[in-house]
């Protein structure tokens, strides 16, 4: 449905997008991830159509962006960074400003509105002054303008940013329901905040694509091993895992009696645990718990990312 062939992007003698090439398909939740700098926003402007490429191509559902920018924008619904909104107008007169902006016609008008309205939940607030909502629901405002005219793709950028926690489950799960119905991308510079409503990530890096793929596969990519912790009592537990996973993967230390506990270092792809619960059966350890230790999104993402 999108797709970005060689697009670079210029400010001056800033090179903001460097030569990038990915594609979307239809109904794919998209985290895009980076550094602050990384050429998120300016990419997302560039698909929306606020910036032209200085060379490549980007089309829409087989359209290019600059041939016929009117027909792709129709087909999006975008929220910018800062969500800017007009804060003296009320929500109902902000709503049917971006009904009118889209040429929604005035038989469909209401409808359209009730719909966004009850998507995004800001019925008690719709004749409240916009400047009188928190952040929240400033958010929720700017989400209903970008789904008001039905577009099949919606691009957030960084949505939940100055959010507070409760605020930022609110939006992931609006998020949520609506990549059910649509193709979505959101921008963040937190890792967290994409795995946690994204299928795919995407990670940009001074302006290149740094990676791309879901979460294991990136923790793969950027780490290459997997942790395994273990908990096991018995005889002669160091030797037979030295044995079988190797001197240098290994790291034990004894807790009581025959009890010891620690952790096997492999690669991503070597799965070991079943030979461990078929040699505990064999030689009769007590084996009181060997799980795959969750490597922290922040160390994945600063291996994408660093120099």
């Amino acid at each position: 449905m999108i797709t970005l062939k060689n697009v670079t992007k210029y400010f001056g003698r800033v090179k903001a997008v460097n030569d990038l090439s990915f594609s979307v398909d239809s109904g794919e939740v998209i985290g895009f991830l980076g550094p602050n700098g990384a050429g998120k926003t300016t990419t997302l402007r560039m698909i929306t159509g606020f910036l032209a490429p200085d060379r490549g191509t980007i089309t829409i559902d087989g359209l290019d962006i600059e041939k016929d920018p009117v027909s792709v924008q129709k087909k999006i619904g975008y929220l910018p960074e800062n969500n800017p909104l007009y804060k003296t107008m009320q929500v109902s007169e902000f709503l049917d400003l971006a009904a009118r902006l889209h040429r929604i016609s005035p038989a469909k008008r209401a409808s359209a509105t009730d719909f966004v309205v009850r998507a995004v939940g800001i019925e008690k607030m719709y004749y409240r002054p916009i400047g009188e909502l928190s952040k929240g629901f400033r958010q929720r405002t700017g989400i209903a303008a970008a789904l008001i005219h039905n577009p099949d793709i919606i691009i957030m950028d960084e949505p939940t940013e100055g959010l507070d926690p409760i605020q930022r489950g609110e939006i992931r799960e609006l998020i949520k329901d609506l990549a059910k119905k649509h193709t979505v991308i959101m921008s963040t510079h937190v890792m967290q905040e994409a795995s946690a409503v994204c299928g795919r990530m995407l990670i940009l890096n001074k302006g290149k694509l740094a990676a791309d793929g879901t979460a294991s596969e990136l923790s793969a990519r950027a780490l290459g091993e997997k942790i395994i912790s273990i908990d096991i009592e018995g005889e002669g537990i160091e030797s037979e895992l030295k044995r079988l996973a190797g001197e240098k993967s290994l790291t034990l230390k004894k807790k009581s009696g025959n009890r010891v506990s620690g952790t096997l270092s492999l690669d991503h792809d070597r799965e070991i645990r079943p030979d461990i619960s078929k040699l505990a059966w064999q030689k009769h350890w007590v084996l009181w718990d060997m799980h795959e230790e969750e490597r922290k999104l922040e160390d994945i993402f600063q291996a994408l990312t660093k120099e």
